[in-house]
């Protein structure tokens, strides 16, 4: 924790980092932005154990040990994630938490075994498949080759999609209330929408940065003037408690749960994996299958330590992705912050109480805005995608497509076996397999494909200025268009009579950042 506290309290003014998501807000910032993440997660980290609790018959005592349990490890995941240590880390802005990939395996295992006996098989199960992931970790990251932008694209867009349910839901208000799906629901959660859209046109850089936030708060307040929102269960119960370890005692290892559970571990590293991809896509940053690696190795062994501490598996939350793209904050530490935020609510139920208080049609005015925004970094990924070689067309129609089947008919995979429901059943999961095979079929395996397969025509020759080629340098690459250095940064292209007043603005510190150099001299002028 104090590498952390280092971390967040440095300047961002000691110097430009090489990578984007090094730079260091300082800790007012840092736990600013990362209050944001919180909020955005909040909803999606409580609900897991909400169902397995209600699904193994526990009382609500117990149950709020599983909710403050997935918030402890959960801020523990998120710190050793975004800060890392040498070979555990993606370090980047990704928020782990408790994963949904897991909930049909977990829920039929308590079928079988009900009440604290089947968390204990629960618990077992996750910490062998969660180790067996560990060792794994190095071998599959080497599948970043697979994930070329037609795979990362179809993902990312999915992630969002299949999101939006989630806000659908949060707005219409808690299943059961009173008040479920009334039109002062929705209104508020219109307003809270509202709020978020007015900021991000009207607001300062900063105000607009913070525009999620600030309308959750605004949409809070609203919500107690007009009577939406109750705070009266904030101070019940005890004010700081520690997760105790084996609360329902220790992991029992049975066979059939745990090869289920190694089913779930597969299909949640293949979401990491392409979380990782897409938020290093968001940042603009170089994710290689290294990184990979460190980002599936700190998933995983956050995963196998979660049950001790009465949780379960750990990934990192498509939804976050969302709130770095439309803040534009894309420091790691921002995360970190979050992760300190959510450690601190493990161990303080009473503020966790307070976050748990804020109005359900809120939090879904504001992820309209957040899910809607991966959706949109996904279609433009998609939109760099060469459609006119190869099969990219099908390979995007059928993915996207076998993404949205679980969102439009949820009983879709009812009759099959549990191992594919627990692979198709998720949105995001088959649409990441799909897209991944399909690529390999129509783009990596060369037998059985034709020139002229492509459903456009072939592209006419490129040509190129020698000067271009002249500026290139050891480790350029080409990504989705941009062109990045070695050390993962983008170089900024100007035309060639801009190209000495840009060099000069540079040399003089009036420009210092890539991006302030592509709104100087915009598209249309490079």
């Amino acid at each position: 924790m104090a590498r952390v506290g280092r971390a967040l309290g440095t300047s961002a003014t000691t110097g430009t980092p090489r990578r984007p998501e090094d730079v260091r807000l300082g800790v007012g910032r840092s736990l600013g932005y990362g209050l944001q993440h919180v909020l955005t997660m909040y909803g999606g980290v409580i609900a897991v154990p909400l169902v397995i609790g209600n699904a193994a018959g526990l009382d609500a005592g117990a149950t709020g040990v599983l909710v403050a349990a997935a918030l402890f490890t959960g801020g523990l995941a998120t710190i050793l994630q975004s800060v890392g240590v040498p070979f555990l880390g993606a370090q980047l802005p990704l928020v782990q938490g408790v994963s949904f990939s897991g909930v049909a395996t977990m829920l039929a295992i308590l079928q079988g075994t009900p009440g604290k006996d089947g968390l204990r098989v629960v618990f077992g199960a996750i910490v062998v498949a969660a180790a067996v992931g560990f060792v794994l970790a190095p071998f599959f990251a080497k599948i970043i080759r697979f994930f070329p932008p037609v795979v990362t694209g179809v993902v990312i867009t999915t992630i969002g999609v299949t999101l939006m349910p989630v806000a659908a839901g949060w707005a219409l208000g808690p299943q059961g209330s009173p008040g479920h799906g009334s039109a002062a629901n929705i209104g508020l959660a219109a307003f809270t929408l509202l709020v978020v859209l007015l900021l991000s046109k009207v607001g300062s850089a900063a105000i607009s940065r913070l525009s999620i936030l600030l309308a959750i708060v605004i949409g809070t307040l609203v919500a107690v003037l007009t009577g939406q929102a109750d705070f009266s269960g904030v101070g019940q119960g005890p004010a700081v408690g520690f997760p105790t370890p084996f609360a329902f005692g220790f992991p029992v290892i049975v066979g059939s749960a745990v090869l289920g559970m190694i089913v779930v571990v597969i299909v949640t590293m293949t979401e990491t994996t392409a979380d990782i991809v897409a938020v290093g896509e968001v940042v603009g940053t170089r994710v290689d299958s290294r990184r990979i690696a460190s980002g599936l190795r700190a998933d995983m062994l956050s995963s196998t330590v979660s049950p001790i501490f009465n949780s379960f598996t750990q990934t990192a939350f498509a939804q976050n992705v969302g709130l770095v793209a439309i803040t534009g904050i894309r420091s790691r530490f921002a995360v970190a912050g979050a992760g300190v935020i959510m450690v601190a609510l493990g161990l303080l139920p009473v503020l966790g109480r307070v976050v748990a208080a804020v109005p359900s049609p809120v939090l879904g005015g504001a992820g309209i805005v957040l899910f809607g925004t991966v959706a949109a970094s996904g279609i433009r990924t998609l939109g760099g995608v060469d459609y006119r070689s190869g099969l990219n067309l099908v390979v995007v129609a059928v993915a996207v497509a076998m993404g949205l089947i679980p969102v439009v008919s949820p009983a879709f995979y009812e009759q099959f076996p549990s191992w594919v429901q627990v692979v198709l059943g998720s949105g995001i999961s088959a649409s990441a397999v799909t897209a991944v095979l399909l690529n390999i079929l129509f783009n990596e395996i060369t037998w059985g494909s034709r020139p002229d397969s492509s459903v456009f025509a072939a592209a006419p020759p490129r040509v190129l200025p020698r000067s271009v080629v002249q500026g290139l340098q050891e480790g350029d690459t080409v990504v989705d268009g941009r062109l990045l250095g070695e050390d993962g940064q983008e170089v900024a292209v100007v035309d060639d009579h801009l190209v000495a007043d840009a060099r000069r603005r540079v040399q003089s510190g009036e420009l210092t950042e890539t991006g302030q150099i592509h709104r100087v001299y915009p598209q249309d002028e490079r």
